[in-house]
């Protein structure tokens, strides 16, 4: 290994906004968070969901009415529109080929 190529690895201090601070190891000495563990909603339990168009009202008022039991229903049929193909085996310059000798004949 090559020596003075690589940087220092120093313990290190994270402060957060939150006021929270712990140490690692790291190239620089200092670092400062604007969120952590301690203050995330996430890690903390007080995650708020946030919905604007009131889906999940919708959603839990339809899992209250099913109890939790997942209702199947049958899935709604399009009718299949028929669709011309051209004949197996002519291409589209072939097609060409065809037309211009029946023309000539």
């Amino acid at each position: 290994m090559r020596t003075g190529i690589h940087p220092n690895y120093v313990i290190s201090t994270v402060t957060c906004a939150c006021g929270n601070s712990f140490q690692t190891r790291s190239v620089k000495e200092k670092y400062h968070l604007e969120i952590c563990s301690e203050c995330h909603p996430f890690f903390t339990g007080k995650q708020k969901l946030v919905d604007s168009a009131g889906r999940v009202e919708r959603f839990q008022k339809r899992f209250q009415k099913t109890q939790g039991q997942t209702i199947r229903t049958k899935a709604k049929t399009k009718e299949a529109k028929l669709k011309v193909t051209p004949p197996r085996g002519l291409t589209t310059t072939a097609r060409k080929v065809e037309k211009k000798t029946t023309k000539t004949k």
